[in-house]
């Protein structure tokens, strides 16, 4: 019998962001999380999408990451906030314009709602780019919370944003 010490977490990640370079500042972030918080097994095409919630700004670029990583899932939303702000991400206005932004969008089937992090990622069965993104790379991941499969919940999803890959 195999004694694991330490349990390694699947965590599924969104980078998204339309401030300055935006196919660059996914490159940094994804190149960031791998040497900070662990192994990016899967990392989705790049999307460009209108802005969703505060329309009026810059289309974004987005990218869904697989991350195998030790790290808990809310000390890692810690390390993934301590990221943004090392590439220079400001928060000013709620959903306005970033240099970059991630989310994590599942833990597995992790359910969790702190001031940190709320999982699975509340607003992800409204998102059709979110959804797009993250069917590329795990179609058949269970959301915890609605029971159906990532691709389910994309081909049920009323948002009409245009996700167009890169």
């Amino acid at each position: 019998m195999q004694h694991t010490l330490y349990k390694y977490y699947n965590a599924y990640l969104l980078t998204g962001g339309n401030m300055g370079n935006r196919k660059e500042n996914l490159l940094k972030a994804k190149t960031l999380i791998e040497q900070e918080c662990g192994i990016i097994k899967k990392a989705s095409s790049i999307y460009e999408t209108a802005a969703w919630g505060v329309t009026n700004q810059p289309n974004f670029y987005n990218q869904s990451l697989e991350l195998h990583t030790f790290i808990k899932p809310i000390e890692l939303m810690k390390k993934l906030l301590s990221i943004e702000n090392k590439m220079g991400r400001v928060r000013t206005i709620k959903m306005g314009p970033r240099i970059i932004d991630i989310d994590i969008l599942l833990i597995e089937n992790f359910i969790c709602n702190t001031d940190v992090l709320q999982l699975p990622h509340p607003a992800l069965p409204l998102r059709k780019f979110a959804l797009t993104a993250l069917a590329e790379i795990a179609a058949h991941a269970i959301h915890p919370v609605e029971k159906k499969s990532i691709l389910q919940l994309l081909q049920q999803c009323t948002d009409n944003l245009d996700v167009n890959k890169i």
